[in-house]
């Protein structure tokens, strides 16, 4: 019984690199619609793999990423040979963005999904004092510190790797909750919590000390309060190889020195 071998739509980052890989993959195994294919491939970084995922977030359709740029953690390795056989083989994992709620002093509500990490960064010279609650309980009255981001599976081998924060598996039901350069208190490191957790951030201080948030593109500054849980209703599916599966890449990455 033969596999059936999906229908593909290029898309590339804006790189000479990306755009001429496209235009000879297109020329090699077809360019279908966007909307009728049944993987579309993105060519370059890790960059345009969450703008992709973003742009086709419950679209049905499934997201396989080819490294084009100067990061690829989340890209396949770039290869143009027997494409078709291996999409068909690879492994799908279904990613569930953060949903950001964030409150500016001047009162405006402000939503946004981020499919890496949603992060509270200091405005100013001053350090942030920020007040962390989980499911209503307050669990940290006061964290003086750069910043502090709340990081989900796919985003923590990005800015929460940076902070020193964990690395997770991409079907742990866990977020990483990572400090930026804690001075208060000093010894804190952040905390594993499960992934039905809501999080909610209060600005301490907010006139003095003001605080931007980030949800992967979309930034908010001067916030007051950010309320942060998993989205229910937001999913979207990427690819990737078998023998380069994101499990194995989390081993490699942990056993680099």
């Amino acid at each position: 019984m033969h596999m059936k071998l999906p229908s593909l739509a290029f898309i590339a980052s804006e790189t000479a690199q990306a755009e001429e890989a496209a235009r000879r993959l297109s020329a090699l195994y077809g360019q279908e619609r966007l909307e009728e294919a049944d993987v579309i491939v993105a060519l370059g970084g890790d960059g345009f793999m969450l703008q992709t995922l973003h742009a086709h977030m419950n679209a049905g359709c499934k997201i396989y990423g080819m490294n084009q740029g100067t990061v690829g953690f989340l890209m396949n390795e770039y290869r143009e040979n027997d494409l078709r056989e291996r999409v068909a083989a690879a492994i799908a994992e279904t990613i569930r963005p953060l949903k950001m709620q964030a409150v500016t002093a001047d009162g405006v509500e402000v939503d946004a999904l981020a499919i890496n990490e949603v992060s509270l960064l200091r405005q100013s010279y001053q350090a942030a004092k920020i007040r962390i609650t989980i499911d209503d309980q307050v669990r940290l009255d006061e964290l003086i510190c750069d910043g502090v981001m709340v990081a989900t599976p796919v985003g923590s081998t990005a800015y929460n790797l940076s902070a020193q924060g964990p690395i997770l598996p991409l079907d742990a039901p866990l977020l990483a909750l990572t400090p930026v350069s804690a001075f208060r208190p000093r010894r804190w490191r952040g905390a594993l919590i499960p992934n039905q957790s809501t999080v909610r951030f209060d600005v301490l201080e907010a006139d003095k000390r003001p605080v931007n948030a980030v949800a992967d593109h979309t930034e908010v500054k001067s916030v007051v309060s950010v309320t942060i849980r998993e989205s229910r209703d937001a999913t979207a599916t990427i690819l990737f190889d078998a023998s380069h599966s994101w499990d194995e890449r989390i081993l490699a990455e942990q056993f680099r020195y």
